[in-house]
């Protein structure tokens, strides 16, 4: 047995609850053996020991530098704010824009904005590898859109306040609000700065769409993957289908990805029996997302670009793989890894970058996303002087293949 000081055993115990940090600790008495003096010493065996020595070498200069702080700064601030900024901290360190510590505050807002109901202005960002959070989804006649807000757009500040990727979560906490109050952004496009004052609604996000085109063609648009996209996604179809159409446009330009849910069960309409993706972690363990035979009669075509992304991807790469369909458009944005969520016991929570993601013949899509079938581009020709998409070359070449 290891003896040691009580007062520095509660500071250990602190430490190892996750709510504190140890500097250093002085041994007691190696030779005594099985007496416990409550008043000064507790006893701990070798395993015990070894444990906390670990905690005090991994965990000491954090302890050493929250304690000059706290005793140096030039002014009072929030200690337990500080604290918190140390659990950032240790997901910042891993250098990975997927994954980060969130508040509980933070924590519910994530969670509801995957149920497509949520307070703001309706748009979906990212933190970007070039530092920035950039719009990678604005939603339709949501006030984002009305506003003059685009996709591609780079949030460069909040109310004044300066915002890059590693802030990614404090930003979208900024943007958030009750309904009815306003938000000043400052939007970098094409560098130049853009002011807008935007109010906040409720944001019933939509993210499917469809509607009919000429010769008996179906258009459906999915924006993102949320809980209710499959059911939204299974509606079109039918509707589509009972106006006449013997074959679709599936739009998934600009889908930043979702629920991975959500994606396999649109993929089993798409897809006969078969592998749609494969993820794999750091010890090469691999699991497969697998479709059930009986897939939609109806041929398609599958429209994507630099803003289509994660489970977007997984779909896209599915379905070219089994040559279920077509992809037009351009190279895809590459996000070929996934997040695993966890709450934690104070409501706070995390979401940690665990698997990488191969399509069925084994490429891996993370930095290099998918190559059409059929490469489009969109010129400068293509869009008003509004910015306005006028002449859509991807579609029209999506409607080409259709009527083939």
């Amino acid at each position: 047995m290891i003896k040691i000081k009580k007062s520095i055993l509660a500071l250990l115990i602190v430490l190892s609850l996750g709510v504190g940090a140890l500097g250093a600790f002085a041994i007691g008495d190696l030779n005594r053996r099985g007496v416990i003096d409550v008043s000064d010493n507790v006893y701990l065996t070798k395993e015990e020991y070894d444990d906390y020595q670990h905690l005090a070498e991994t965990y000491g200069k954090a302890d050493l530098l929250r304690s000059y702080i706290i005793e140096n700064y030039y002014t009072d601030f929030d200690v337990a704010k500080m604290d918190e900024g140390l659990y950032y901290g240790l997901f910042s360190g891993l250098g990975d824009i997927y994954s980060g510590y969130y508040s509980a505050e933070d924590y519910e807002f994530m969670l509801s904005s995957l149920t497509g109901v949520y307070s703001g202005i309706g748009i979906t960002m990212e933190a970007s590898e070039t530092g920035y959070v950039v719009i990678r989804a604005v939603n339709e006649d949501g006030p984002a859109d009305k506003a003059g807000i685009k996709v591609d757009d780079i949030i460069y500040e909040v109310d004044g306040e300066s915002y890059g990727a590693s802030t990614l979560d404090v930003c979208a906490a900024a943007i958030r609000g009750e309904r009815g109050t306003a938000v000043k952004l400052t939007i970098l496009r094409d560098g130049e700065p853009l002011e807008f004052s935007i109010v906040r609604d409720e944001i019933k996000s939509k993210t499917v769409s469809s509607r009919m085109l000429e010769d008996g063609i179906g258009y459906i648009r999915l924006s993102s993957f949320d809980e209710s996209s499959y059911d939204d996604f299974n509606e079109a179809m039918k509707s589509i289908a009972k106006e006449g159409a013997t074959c679709f446009v599936l739009d998934l330009r600009s889908n930043p990805g979702g629920l991975v849910t959500e994606c396999m069960k649109i993929a089993d309409i798409l897809m006969d029996k078969g592998t749609v993706v494969y993820v794999e972690d750091r010890n090469g363990k691999r699991e497969y997302e697998n479709t059930t035979s009986g897939r939609t009669s109806m041929r398609y075509v599958v429209l994507v670009d630099g803003g289509s992304a994660s489970c977007t991807e997984i779909l896209s790469a599915g379905i070219q793989d089994n040559d279920e369909g077509v992809i037009v458009g351009t190279q895809t944005y590459g996000k070929g890894v996934i997040q695993i969520t966890e709450r934690l016991t104070d409501g706070s929570g995390i979401k940690l970058t665990e698997y990488q993601y191969f399509s069925p013949n084994g490429k891996a899509i993370h930095g290099s996303g998918i190559t059409p079938d059929y490469v489009v581009e969109l010129t400068e020709e293509c869009f008003d002087e509004n910015g306005l998409l006028v002449n859509d070359l991807q579609l029209e070449k999506a409607l080409e293949l259709l009527r083939e």
